[in-house]
Formats: C-alpha cells, sequence, structure tokens
C-alpha cells in the first residue's frame, strides 16, 4: 500500500470537470472534441484533467490521427474500487461484539 500513490488517485477526482469526464465515459468513448463541447472548457483545460485521469490509471486514451479518444479503464477502476474500500470499511462489521465497534 502506498499512501502517496492513493492520495494521487483521490485527488485526480476531487475536481468538477474530472467528475463530470468521469460521467461523461460512463456512457462510452469519447473524443476529446466531444468533451470540450460538453464540459464548454479550454483545450488546454481538458489536456490537463485528461492527463491526471490518465496518470491514475483511472481513463485510457489512445490517439486517432490527430484526435484523442478517451474511455473509462475497467482495471482502473476497479483498483480504485478496492482501494478506496480499504479505507471505508469497519473491521467489527464482520464480528457479533457490536459493543467494540468503532463506527457506532
Amino acid at each position: 500500500m502506498s499512501f502517496r500513490e492513493d492520495v494521487r488517485k483521490i485527488k485526480a477526482l476531487a475536481d468538477e470537470n474530472r467528475l463530470a469526464i468521469m460521467l461523461s465515459l460512463q456512457h462510452g468513448e469519447k473524443c476529446g472534441c466531444v468533451l470540450l463541447e460538453e464540459l464548454n472548457i479550454t483545450q488546454p483545460t481538458l489536456s490537463h484533467h485528461m492527463k491526471l485521469l490518465c496518470d491514475s490509471d483511472l481513463v485510457i486514451g489512445r490517439k486517432d490521427g490527430k484526435w484523442m479518444y478517451y474511455s473509462i479503464s475497467k482495471e482502473g477502476i476497479e483498483a480504485f474500487r478496492k482501494m478506496i474500500g480499504s479505507y471505508v470499511r469497519c473491521d467489527c462489521e464482520n464480528t457479533e461484539s457490536a459493543s467494540s465497534c468503532c463506527c457506532k
């Protein structure tokens, strides 16, 4: 477990535009030009957001000619869910000793 790596992935989603990008990509692969129109942001801003999402392994980018296409990384999302789950669980959920539970 690397806290630094986990923080980098969490920060990748800690932005309104990046959350909007993730929601948009839930409907399938999209060209960067489509994302630009949907979000009403500049190309350099989109590039910044996509770099963070791709570097965190949540999104995959592929170049086709002069266009970039983006899609959600199934493996990256599964790893993210597992990582988040390791922080937001309670060990006493699986025990019968409710009196010593940490989450009351």
